[in-house]
């Protein structure tokens, strides 16, 4: 492998980059707690879309508990999200014959 055919393919695998991450942009996750009362929507680039809390759910005795169903569903979103992260830029990276976890590009693969 040349350098022209080296530096070829790392354009492409910019470009097919630049493509997921706009991909991950657009795609929504969603996660649950609570059996439901509350209720994230995130896309694949972390970024939080909604929140809903199923009214049954407020009780002001009881703010503890909501505040760790809002934690485990954000948290579970963002696993989601960071999950198909991966499996998108794994993919770009796989398919250019690139081992995981090759420097810059750290988190994908």
């Amino acid at each position: 492998m040349n350098i022209g055919q080296i530096a070829k393919m790392a354009q492409q695998m910019q470009t097919q980059m630049a493509q997921a991450q706009d991909e991950l942009k657009e795609t929504t996750l969603e996660a649950t707690a609570g059996g439901g009362a509350v209720r994230i929507v995130i896309t694949g680039a972390q970024e939080v879309r909604s929140v809903q809390i199923d009214p049954s759910a407020v009780d002001p005795d009881e703010v503890d508990m909501l505040q760790d169903l809002v934690m485990t569903a954000m948290n579970d979103a963002i696993g989601k999200s960071k999950e198909l992260e991966r499996e998108r830029m794994g993919r770009i990276a796989g398919g250019m014959g690139l081992p995981p976890g090759m420097p810059g590009l750290s988190g994908f693969g």
